[in-house]
C-alpha cells in the first residue's frame, strides 16, 4: 500500500484573470494552496505585470519558506 503525503502550503497555484470596470480592464492575481484549494493571497490592479504577482505574495499570512 502506497501512502501519499501532501503538505499544507507546499504546492501553490497562481491564477491571473481580468475584469472590465468602468470601461477599463483590471487584473486579479490569486494564489491558491492546492492542498485545500484555499486562496492564500490576492491582488488587483490596472496592469498585468510582476508587481501584481509580488503584491499577491505580500498578502500571504504566514511564512512560505517552511
Amino acid at each position: 500500500m502506497r501512502s501519499i503525503c501532501i503538505v499544507y502550503l507546499h504546492v501553490l497555484f497562481e491564477h491571473l484573470t481580468y475584469v472590465k470596470v468602468q470601461n477599463k480592464w483590471h487584473y486579479i492575481c490569486l494564489l491558491v494552496d492546492l492542498f485545500n484549494r484555499e486562496i492564500i493571497g490576492y491582488s488587483a490592479g490596472p496592469n498585468k505585470d510582476a508587481t501584481l504577482v509580488a503584491r499577491s505574495f505580500a498578502t500571504v499570512k504566514g511564512d512560505l519558506r517552511q
